[in-house]
C-alpha cells in the first residue's frame, strides 16, 4: 500500500482543479522512479507556479511539483532511516490546459465571432497527444516526455503530469538550427507520424487562420490608418508598412495557394525553446503539442526560424536569416527524402513562404505592447518585428508572383 502524508496533501491545494491526493501522488512518483509504491514513501513536497513570461491564453497554470522520494530497497518492513533506504529526489511539471472561452480575453471577442474564436485554438490537442502512442512513433533523434497522468478536469480544461526535462545549455547556431529542420522534416512526412496526426491532430486549416484570427484582429488592424501613428509602429514599420497592407489585402488569394500545397504532418510550435537538448539523448525533445496535426508541408520551418523574434527573446543576428533559413530548408528537404517524400524543394520553398508571411510577417506587429510606453527595449523589439516582416515579405517576392485581387 502507498505511503501518504499530510503536508503533500496540504500542498497539493495548490494546484486547485489539477489536484490529486497523496496516494495518487505517490503511485505517480514510484512510476517516475521505476519503483512499486510500496516502496516509496514522499516527504518535503512543494508545489511552485512556473515563472513564464509569456500569455497563452489555453494554458490555466504551470506548476512544479517537487520533493524528496525515501525508497525502500529491501524489505519493505524496514522501516524509515534503515540502511535499505534511499532518497531520491523528484520533479513533476504540471500543465493545466483549458478552452479560452475561459480566458479573461476572451471577452473581447465580439459575441458573433466566439464559436469560431473558441474552435480556432484547439486546447484538447495535447492532452490527446500526450495519451497516444506519439512518442513511439517519433523518428529517430526527437524524442517527447512520457506522461504520468493526463486527466479530464471538467469538459472545458485537462491537466497533464510530465517528468521534468533535464536540459543542457547551448546556443542555437546553425548547426543546431540546420539538425532540428531536418529532423522536423522526417516528423512531417513520417507516415506513422501522419496517422498519429490524423487520429490526435488539431483538424485545423490554414483557412481555420484566415477566417479567425486575421480576419478577427491582423487584418483589420493592418489596414487601419490611425494604428501606423502609434510610437512603436512609426519609425520601425516605415519601410514594410505599404509592403505589409497589400500582403493583407491578398490574405486570401495567398491563403488558397497555401491550401493547394501537400498536406504532411507538423508540430505546430517547433520554435526553439520547444525543441530542448537533454544530457544523454541524441536531438531534441519535443515539448508543446498543442498544435500538432495535418499541415502544408514546410509548416515548422517557419516557427523554426523566427518563433525567437515573435517572443522577443531572439538573441541571433538578424541579418543572417536568409543564410540561416536556405540551411534550414535544404535539411528539411533532406528530412522529407528520409522518409520517402518526393515534394519538389520549390514547392517546399514556396510553401514556407507563403507560411512565413501568413503565420508571421502580417502578425509582425507588436500588438500585445502597443498599450504599453514605448521604452528602448520595445522600440527594440520592434525593429525586429519589422526585419522579420520585411524579410518574409522578400522571400514571398522571391518565390512566385501574384495577382491581387
Amino acid at each position: 500500500m502507498a505511503h501518504t502524508t499530510a503536508p503533500a496533501a496540504d500542498a497539493l491545494e495548490a494546484l486547485g482543479p489539477a489536484a490529486v491526493d497523496a496516494d495518487t501522488l505517490t503511485g505517480l512518483v514510484a512510476a517516475l522512479l521505476g519503483e512499486p509504491p510500496g516502496h516509496v514513501r514522499l516527504r518535503g513536497v512543494t508545489v511552485d507556479p512556473v515563472d513564464y513570461e509569456l500569455d497563452a491564453i489555453t494554458t490555466a497554470a504551470r506548476h512544479w511539483v517537487r520533493g524528496e522520494a525515501v525508497v525502500s530497497t529491501g524489505s519493505t518492513n524496514g522501516g524509515p532511516g534503515s540502511d535499505t533506504d534511499a532518497v531520491r529526489p523528484w520533479s513533476v511539471f504540471v500543465k493545466q490546459v483549458q478552452c479560452w472561452s475561459r480566458h479573461p480575453a476572451f471577452a473581447a471577442v465580439p459575441p458573433e465571432m466566439r464559436e469560431l474564436a473558441a474552435a480556432g485554438l484547439p486546447w484538447r490537442t495535447e492532452p490527446l497527444a500526450y495519451r497516444s502512442d506519439l512518442g513511439a512513433r517519433l523518428p529517430e533523434g526527437l524524442a517527447m516526455p512520457r506522461a504520468l497522468l493526463v486527466e479530464d478536469l471538467d469538459e472545458l480544461s485537462a491537466a497533464v503530469w510530465l517528468p521534468e526535462v533535464a536540459t543542457r545549455l547551448g546556443t542555437w547556431g546553425l548547426e543546431r538550427y540546420v539538425s532540428a529542420a531536418h529532423l522536423l522534416g522526417r516528423l512531417a512526412a513520417s507516415p506513422a507520424v501522419r496517422e498519429a496526426a490524423s487520429r490526435v491532430g488539431h483538424g485545423l486549416s490554414v483557412w481555420s487562420y484566415l477566417h479567425g484570427r486575421l480576419a478577427g484582429q491582423v487584418l483589420p488592424a493592418l489596414l487601419d490608418d490611425g494604428l501606423w501613428e502609434h510610437p512603436l509602429l512609426a519609425g520601425p514599420f516605415d519601410e514594410v508598412r505599404e509592403r505589409l497592407r497589400d500582403a493583407a489585402r491578398r490574405a486570401e488569394a495567398l491563403t488558397a495557394e497555401l491550401a493547394a500545397v501537400p498536406l504532411l504532418a507538423a508540430h505546430g510550435d517547433a520554435c526553439p525553446h520547444n525543441l530542448l537538448t537533454s544530457p544523454g539523448v541524441e536531438g531534441f525533445v519535443l515539448i508543446d503539442y498543442g498544435f500538432f496535426g495535418a499541415a502544408p508541408v514546410g509548416f515548422d520551418l517557419a516557427q523554426l526560424l523566427v518563433g525567437e523574434v515573435q517572443t522577443g527573446h531572439c538573441a541571433e543576428d538578424l541579418e543572417s536569416l536568409a543564410t540561416r533559413d536556405e540551411a534550414c530548408l535544404a535539411a528539411y528537404v533532406t528530412g522529407l527524402r528520409a522518409e520517402g517524400d518526393d515534394t519538389p524543394t520549390e514547392v517546399v520553398r514556396r510553401a514556407h513562404a507563403l507560411q512565413l508571411v501568413l503565420y508571421a510577417g502580417l502578425s509582425s506587429l507588436p500588438f500585445e505592447h502597443l498599450g504599453s510606453e514605448p521604452t528602448p527595449a520595445l522600440v527594440d523589439l520592434a525593429r525586429q518585428r519589422a526585419v522579420l516582416a520585411a524579410y518574409s515579405l522578400d522571400l514571398l517576392d522571391r518565390t512566385g508572383t501574384h495577382d491581387g485581387p
